[in-house]
């Protein structure tokens, strides 16, 4: 499983032996079932986490129970629910496998630690939470100004590798419109 975070690191930067050693004996690895869950709404998210392999998604149900999912994370993504890891305060999110899948979790402290003994890694780790932020807002914009119908073709060409791992109610839920909305954009894009 570490091979993967390996290969995947070794894209972006260029990290010694002894520093790649270091960030695997922080980590510990983990296989999660599908529909299992990596953080449960009310505890406290104090993990960086890799996938490695598989499917999950981060989201939050409102007061009437309605869930709305805020983020899938594929291969070769991290995820966590950032307010609670970066306060400490119990998570309003719940991170699920949609796939049975395989994860890398180092603790909140080692994590840091690894930040600071690793200057490359620490710049990278800055450029993802930058990339992160950037997306973020493109998302909220999206949200707010456009369409059902062009939130449905954004996600297509953001979100290739996802579309067709997860069920249409979760896309319906990503995209904030009803299942029932999603599928008449789909039946008349289809019929073009």
């Amino acid at each position: 499983m570490f091979a993967v975070f390996e290969t995947y690191l070794s894209k972006q930067i260029s990290i010694t032996s002894s520093e790649l050693n270091l960030i695997q004996t922080l980590c510990v690895e983990q296989k999660i079932s599908k529909h299992r869950f990596i953080l449960r709404e009310g505890a406290i998210c104090d993990k960086a986490i890799f996938i490695a392999r598989g499917l999950v998604r981060l989201y939050r149900v409102d007061g009437e129970g309605n869930e709305h999912i805020l983020r899938f994370a594929m291969e070769n993504c991290w995820i966590s629910d950032r307010e609670s890891y970066l306060t400490g305060n119990p998570s309003n999110a719940n991170i699920e496998a949609i796939e049975d899948s395989e994860v890398l979790a180092w603790k909140k402290e080692d994590f840091r630690f690894l930040l600071m003994q690793i200057p490359a890694f620490k710049q990278f780790m800055k450029n993802l939470v930058e990339k992160g932020q950037v997306d973020s807002q493109n998302r909220i914009y999206s949200v707010i100004s456009t369409s059902a119908q062009e939130k449905y073709f954004q996600f297509m060409a953001n979100h290739p590798g996802v579309f067709n791992r997860v069920p249409l109610h979760m896309v319906a839920s990503y995209l904030g419109v009803s299942r029932e909305t999603l599928s008449r954009i789909r039946r008349h894009s289809i019929g073009k």
